[in-house]
């Protein structure tokens, strides 16, 4: 599974940075390098309650940042 943090600033200043692959998995912070963070700790989060509940097995993640 390859996923994307795609992030960007917002017109008042903050920072968004999501992740398209995983529905629900966004974040907003003062830089983008915390957003990212606080995205990628929610895939985390996601993909084990996933894995978890044998919504999906144990596989390979590839965690990528883009700028949009």
């Amino acid at each position: 599974m390859n996923l994307h943090i795609e992030y960007e600033r917002e017109t008042d200043g903050r920072w968004l940075a999501e992740v398209p692959e995983i529905p629900g998995v966004l974040s907003y912070d003062t830089t983008a390098e915390k957003a990212m963070a606080k995205a990628e700790t929610l895939v985390l989060r996601a993909l084990a309650e996933r894995i978890e509940s044998g919504e999906d097995r144990p596989m390979t993640i590839s965690i990528e940042f883009v700028a949009a």
